[in-house]
């Protein structure tokens, strides 16, 4: 019966169009080629890496007291060394005197 009221609870829906996939990703550069052999730029970026982090270490000791303590034993020994040194060369240009 057409002018009768539904007891069926009426559905509204917007028409969603079929949906189109998306271009593929681009390919994530892992730092390698195919055939497994890393690229120039996986290398500097490792050897950056690599140099930042030694650079950062050695900053990072100096600061510490047993860095200073260390760095003050090497300045100690690189002056004695040359003490040492001048001595020597000093002794060696002194000519012996001839006995006769």
């Amino acid at each position: 019966m057409p002018d009768e009221p539904s007891t069926e609870p009426e559905i509204v829906a917007d028409v969603v169009a079929d949906v189109v996939p998306a271009a593929p990703p681009a390919p994530v550069d892992t730092g390698y080629t195919a055939d497994g052999v890393p690229t120039f730029d996986s290398v500097r970026e490792k050897i950056e890496t690599r140099y930042t982090t030694s650079i950062g270490a050695a900053e990072l000791d100096s600061e510490t007291i047993e860095g200073r303590t260390i760095e003050e034993q090497y300045d100690a020994r690189q002056r004695a060394a040359a003490e040492r040194l001048a001595q020597i060369r000093e002794s060696m240009s002194k000519k012996p005197d001839s006995g006769q």
